[in-house]
């Protein structure tokens, strides 16, 4: 089943301390958002890829897209104020190219294949899937830095992107957000507030968000071993 991918790439990467667009920073001499690109532009299902950036960035980036044969970008609306305006932006843009949008992190470049492939299937069947990994560490609720109770982790996840949803059912949840001025921090939340259910679908913990510089190691990792595993 054909989607697009909606993928916010309009950040400031202050966490990363930077000083300018994360996703410029290289992993293995290529830019972390032709890493992520790459792959759906090899997903023969994705009909389409939005980004939302900074207009003044659209120029940079269009030459990344070039040097590195990224043909699937349909547009480039310019991102919001905060990541759901971005997305929303793109949304508008999209809305009638498929029925069914992804919206993935820029900054997760190891998202892979079978995963978007059965998220894409859930969503398709129930209306929304989002993708995430089981809690594997001990979990405790902290109040001004004194325990409240510990957590039973079986019944948490950590969650990720992608976020797949049926499009009517994703742009129903945006403007339902917008005309109650309210701001979630994903698009799932948005979903949930229409009381529609959001399954999850497990993903890898090698999906991570390149947010630190500790994250650039671990990235440089992950690259490593896929290359072994290749080889």
């Amino acid at each position: 089943m054909n989607y697009i991918v909606v993928l916010p790439a309009a950040g400031s990467g202050k966490r990363m301390r930077a000083g300018h667009n994360k996703l410029f920073l290289t992993l293995r001499n290529k830019p972390i958002l032709i890493h992520t690109l790459e792959v759906f532009e090899q997903d023969p299902n994705c009909a389409g890829i939005w980004l939302a950036v900074k207009p003044e960035e659209r120029m940079i980036i269009q030459e990344m897209l070039d040097e590195h044969h990224i043909t699937k970008v349909k547009g480039m609306p310019a991102g919001g104020e905060e990541r759901q305006h971005s997305v929303y932006a793109c949304i508008q843009a999209a809305e009638h190219e498929a029925d069914l949008i992804l919206v993935h992190d820029a900054a997760r470049p190891f998202i892979e294949p079978a995963v978007i492939k059965k998220l894409a299937q859930k969503a398709s069947e129930t209306g929304a899937a989002i993708a995430g990994v089981k809690a594997k560490d001990t979990m405790k609720r902290v109040h001004n830095h004194i325990i409240e109770e510990t957590v039973d982790r079986e019944q948490l996840w950590i969650i990720q992107t992608p976020q797949a949803f049926q499009t009517d059912i994703l742009v129903k949840a945006q403007k339902q957000a917008e005309q109650d001025e309210f701001l979630g921090t994903d698009e799932s939340m948005l979903v949930e507030r229409l009381n529609i259910p959001v399954h999850v679908v497990e993903s890898t913990y090698d999906n991570v968000k390149m947010t630190t510089q500790e994250d650039l190691l671990m990235g440089e990792a992950i690259l490593q071993k896929r290359q072994q595993e290749e080889n």
